[in-house]
C-alpha cells in the first residue's frame, strides 16, 4: 500500500510543478496572455463604437482567467489552482465565450475514442506481426515485413494522415473529409448515429494507428528472437511441452513486457499527435481545441488542455507500474524492491 501511496503522491508532485512552471512561463513571458486578453477586449470594445473603461477590462480579464490581472503572478497561481480544486474552473474561453471545463469535458471523450483504438489497433498488429516475423526468421516473409516494418516507421503520422485524406476522401470519397458524425442525423443510441460516428472515426483511427506501427514490431520481433534462444525454452521441448504452451506462455509473455511499459507510455504521445490529427481532419476533439486556442491566442482554453494532456500522461504512467507487477509477478508491487 505505501508503494502505491508513494507513487500517487509523487504523480501529484509531478503534475503541481508542471502545471507551476507552465502558468510562470506563460504569465511572465513578454506580452503574457493577461495583457493579450485587455489588448483584445480593448480592440473589440473599439470596434464596437464603445468607450473603453479600463476597470471593465480588468474586470473582464479576471472573469476569463479566474484570478486578479493586477496581483502577482504566484498570488494568480493560487487563485487559478483554488478556483480549479473548489469550483473546476478552468477559467473562460475567449473566443468561444464558454467555461473551458464544459469545452473539454464535451470534447474528451471524441479524443479518446479515436486514441485508444487506434493504440490498441497498433499494439495488437505490432505484437503479432513481430511474433510472427521472429518464427518466420530469415525467410522472405520476415525480410519483407522487415522492410514495411522499417518504412512505416519511418513516416511521420501527420503524413500518413493527409494521404488518407487526400485519396479515402477526396479521391475516393470512401469516407467524410471531417466532422465526427453525420449532422443530419438523429443524434443518440441508433444504429444509424453509431454508424455514421465509426464511418467519421475510421481515417483518424487509421492515422493513430500508424503512430505505433512498425517500431513495436520490431522490437517484438528483437525480443522474440532473444527469448527464443534461451535455455530454459530448449528444457520445455525437451519436457514434451507443447510448441502453443511455449509460444503463449513463455515466448510471448516474455517479449510483451518491454512494449507493455511502452504502450502506456505511449498513450501521452497518442493524446499529443491527436492536436495536428485532429486539426487536419477536422475532427473536434480536444486537440482540435488545443490548436485552435493557440491559432486564437485563446490562453485560458490552452492552459486547460495543457493540464489534460499532463493529467492523461501521468495516469498513463500510474497504470503501468500499478499493473506491471500483474503482467510480470516476478517484479511483484515493488514495495519492497524496484529493481529484479
Amino acid at each position: 500500500m505505501r508503494y502505491f501511496v508513494n507513487r500517487v503522491l509523487h504523480a501529484f508532485v509531478v503534475l503541481i510543478s508542471v502545471t507551476t512552471i507552465t502558468f510562470a512561463l506563460f504569465r511572465l513571458m513578454p506580452g503574457n496572455p493577461a495583457q493579450a486578453m485587455r489588448a483584445q477586449f480593448e480592440a473589440q470594445a473599439e470596434a464596437r463604437g464603445q468607450t473603453v473603461n479600463p476597470d471593465y477590462l480588468d474586470a473582464m480579464v479576471a472573469q476569463h482567467t479566474g484570478f486578479d490581472p493586477d496581483q502577482p503572478w504566484y498570488i494568480q497561481y493560487v487563485e487559478y489552482l483554488q478556483d480549479i480544486i473548489l469550483y473546476q474552473d478552468f477559467g473562460h474561453s475567449i473566443f468561444y465565450n464558454e467555461p473551458v471545463f464544459d469545452i473539454l469535458f464535451t470534447a474528451m471523450p471524441w479524443s479518446i475514442f479515436i486514441s485508444v483504438y487506434g493504440l490498441a489497433f497498433g499494439y495488437t498488429a505490432n505484437i503479432l506481426l513481430g511474433a510472427a516475423m521472429a518464427y518466420a526468421e530469415g525467410s522472405r516473409f520476415d525480410s519483407y515485413s522487415t522492410v514495411l516494418a522499417t518504412f512505416l516507421n519511418s513516416v511521420p503520422y501527420y503524413v500518413g494522415a493527409i494521404l488518407f485524406l487526400a485519396f479515402f476522401a477526396y479521391q475516393l470519397g470512401w469516407f467524410p473529409s471531417g466532422g465526427r458524425y453525420n449532422t443530419n442525423l438523429e443524434a443518440g443510441l441508433n444504429v444509424q448515429f453509431m454508424a455514421s460516428i465509426t464511418h467519421h472515426a475510421v481515417l483518424p483511427i487509421m492515422s493513430s494507428f500508424i503512430v505505433g506501427f512498425g517500431g513495436g514490431a520490431l522490437a517484438m520481433r528483437g525480443n522474440s528472437i532473444r527469448i527464443l534462444g534461451e535455455d530454459y525454452l530448449r528444457v520445455a521441448r525437451l519436457r514434451g511441452i507443447s510448441s502453443e504452451r511455449i509460444a503463449t506462455r513463455y515466448v510471448a509473455r516474455n517479449a510483451i513486457l518491454p512494449l507493455y511499459t511502452e504502450m502506456m507510455i505511449g498513450i501521452a504521445a497518442v493524446f499529443s499527435s491527436s492536436v495536428v490529427l485532429e486539426f487536419i481532419f477536422t475532427y473536434p476533439g480536444v486537440g482540435w481545441y488545443t490548436y485552435d486556442a493557440v491559432i486564437r491566442r485563446d490562453y485560458p482554453l490552452l492552459m486547460g488542455s495543457f493540464l489534460f494532456f499532463t493529467i492523461v500522461t501521468l495516469i498513463g504512467i500510474l497504470i503501468a507500474e500499478f499493473t506491471y507487477g500483474i503482467v510480470d509477478p516476478r517484479i511483484g508491487s515493488g514495495e519492497n524492491n524496484e529493481s529484479y
